[in-house]
C-alpha cells in the first residue's frame, strides 16, 4: 500500500520549484492533492485551486473547497513563499505587504480554516515551509528573516495547541534550493543563474545546494505515521551550510 493512500492534500505554491516537487510526490504515493497558486494550469492535480494568497478569502477558503471537492483534509504543505531582499532602509511598504501577505498572513488563515476541518475526521498534518533564515539573521533579508521567524514561531505554537486534536504541525526549514525562483532572482539582478548556483555550491559542505526534492523528501516524512511522534518541530536541510 502507497504511503499516503486515501488521503487528501492540500499544497500552496505548488507551481514552484518545492511545491511542484511536493504535489508530485504525494500523488506518486497514493495523495490525492489540491493545489494553489496564481496560476496552477500546468501542475497535474486533482484539484486545481487558482487565486491570490494576499486575498484573505481566498486563503480562508481553500481548505472548505478541499473537503467540498475531494471529501476530506488530512495534510496542508503551507509552502508558498516569497523572498525580499534588503535591510530595512530599503524596504517599501509594497515589499512588505507582499512579504507579510504571502509568508505569514496566508499560512494563517489556512491553518485557521484547516485545524477544525481536520479534527472532525480525527486529525492530520500541517507542514509549514520557513527556513533557515527564520533561526538566525541574514545580511540584507530583514523581512523575509522575520517573516520566516514569524513562521517558525506560528509553527510551533500551533503544534502545542492542537497536539491534542491528533494534529501534527511542523516545518521544514531549508537554506538556498535549485528553484525557478532563485534563479530569477540571480537573472534579475544581472547575474547568469548557472554560474551563480555553481558558485553557491561550493559554499556548502555537502558540495551543492539543496534540489527541490531534498526539501519536498521532509515534507513528505513530516505528513506521514512516520513523524507520528513529531510536533512542534523546525526541522534544518541545509547541507551543512550556516546562514550568512
Amino acid at each position: 500500500m502507497k504511503k499516503f493512500e486515501g488521503k487528501v492534500a492540500l499544497v500552496t505554491g505548488a507551481a514552484g520549484g518545492i511545491g511542484a516537487a511536493i504535489t508530485r510526490m504525494l500523488r506518486a504515493e497514493g495523495a490525492k492533492v489540491a493545489v494553489a497558486d496564481r496560476d496552477v494550469s500546468g501542475v497535474d492535480a486533482d484539484l486545481r485551486l487558482p487565486g491570490d494568497l494576499l486575498d484573505g478569502s481566498y486563503a480562508d477558503g481553500l481548505p472548505r473547497a478541499v473537503v467540498q471537492a475531494l471529501g476530506r483534509l488530512d495534510i496542508v504543505c503551507n509552502n508558498a513563499g516569497v523572498i525580499t531582499r534588503g535591510d530595512v532602509t530599503s524596504t517599501s511598504d509594497d515589499d512588505w505587504a507582499l512579504t507579510v501577505g504571502v509568508n505569514m498572513e496566508a499560512p494563517f488563515r489556512i491553518s485557521r480554516a484547516a485545524i477544525p476541518l481536520m479534527a472532525t475526521t480525527g486529525g492530520g498534518a500541517i507542514v509549514n515551509t520557513a527556513s533557515c533564515w527564520g533561526l538566525r539573521p541574514g545580511t540584507n533579508h530583514a523581512i523575509y528573516c522575520m517573516s520566516k521567524a514569524a513562521m517558525a514561531s506560528l509553527t510551533q505554537c500551533m503544534g502545542r495547541d492542537h497536539a491534542h486534536q491528533g494534529i501534527r504541525i511542523n516545518a521544514v526549514c531549508p537554506n538556498e534550493v535549485n528553484t525557478p525562483m532563485l534563479r530569477t532572482g540571480f537573472a534579475k539582478r544581472g547575474f547568469d543563474p548557472d554560474t551563480a548556483v555553481a558558485e553557491l555550491d561550493k559554499t556548502v559542505p555537502l558540495g551543492r545546494i539543496a534540489e527541490p526534492e531534498d526539501i519536498a523528501d521532509v515534507v513528505l516524512f513530516l505528513a506521514s505515521d512516520e513523524a507520528r511522534y513529531m510536533c512542534g518541530s523546525l526541522v534544518e536541510v541545509n547541507g551543512g551550510k550556516a546562514v550568512s
